[in-house]
């Protein structure tokens, strides 16, 4: 059997009835852009140990070491996958050898650069834009922020549910807003609101037109690229160097570990796995706090 054919097969029948819609058009798209134009008209038991390197290393020559890794993942289930339903007796996705994945450096905005977005927001007057500060605060993805509604914020408790995300999806000439589960299960969360923010929320609340809380005109669904295009607009304009909106996210982390947060809270908040994820993400952010920490023991010597 050619290998594209098994994919096919693959996708049909083993992917698609057990992930998310958003999964399978991910593993779909690695398929059919990068998988079956240079191995789809193998045989199956033709991809040996020397073919799947040669394959691995191209990649290596063109993208990024994680986006490398996702494209080998999927390679990976689909010949497994294979071996254990008869189609081949034997199959070397093993044998593949990956280059190491390191942690890339978070981007996050200085002190002054943050109370310069914030300035410019609040006196913007415009609701829609709080988002940004709510980020900021929280350290929200943009599709949870996308995704917030009315009723996953309790005001008077001061805490909002992460319990959905959100993308845009386009269907018939326009973007539309799909929503969906958390990016994983412990993305679902309880985050707390710091307390100066719960003032300008129930303004906003007051005079939204939407059940959620980001919106446009007349209460209107805003696409998340759109909104996106409008937080790239702001930093433009108060000359602030671009970074993209997960630097918001990055920015919170960062002031919180600063302020003296501990990690394992700060986890939990930000939705990871384990602290680990979140130890090894901003170990450069825990520096500086550190520095501080030693400083003061110094101060001893005295």
């Amino acid at each position: 059997m050619k290998y594209k054919d098994w994919l096919g097969q693959w996708l049909n029948n083993y992917i698609k009835p057990t992930v998310k819609q958003r999964t399978f058009e991910h593993y779909e798209d690695i398929v059919h852009r990068q998988i079956v134009p240079r191995l789809g008209g193998y045989e199956l038991e033709m991809l040996l140990p020397s073919v799947l390197q040669e394959f691995t290393a191209e990649l290596c020559g063109r993208y990024a070491v994680n986006t490398v890794s996702g494209i080998i993942s999927v390679l990976k289930n689909s010949l497994k996958s294979a071996r254990k339903t008869g189609f081949i007796d034997h199959e070397y996705s093993d044998s593949i050898q990956m280059p190491k994945v390191r942690e890339k450096e978070v981007s996050c905005f200085s002190v002054a650069e943050q109370k310069k977005i914030e300035r410019a927001i609040l006196e913007s007057g415009k609701d829609r834009l709080f988002g940004i500060v709510l980020c900021l605060y929280t350290g929200l993805r943009i599709g949870e922020l996308m995704a917030l509604k009315w009723e996953d914020i309790d005001l008077q408790r001061g805490a909002l549910s992460v319990n959905k995300t959100c993308r845009d999806r386009w269907q018939n000439g326009q973007y539309i807003r799909q929503l969906d589960t958390p990016k994983t299960v412990s993305s679902k969360r309880i985050i707390p609101i710091p307390k100066q923010l719960l003032p300008y929320l129930r303004a906003i609340k007051r005079r939204s037109l939407s059940a959620f809380l980001i919106s446009g005109k007349n209460g209107k669904n805003v696409p998340l690229r759109s909104y996106q295009k409008t937080f790239e607009r702001l930093l433009k304009r108060e000359d602030i160097p671009h970074k993209g909106f997960h630097a918001l996210r990055h920015t919170f982390a960062t002031r919180a570990l600063e302020c003296g947060m501990d990690v394992k809270t700060l986890s939990e908040i930000l939705g990871h796995k384990n602290a680990t994820i979140t130890l090894n993400r901003y170990a450069h952010s825990l520096l500086e706090h550190k520095q501080d920490m030693m400083n003061k023991l110094g101060k001893l010597l005295q």
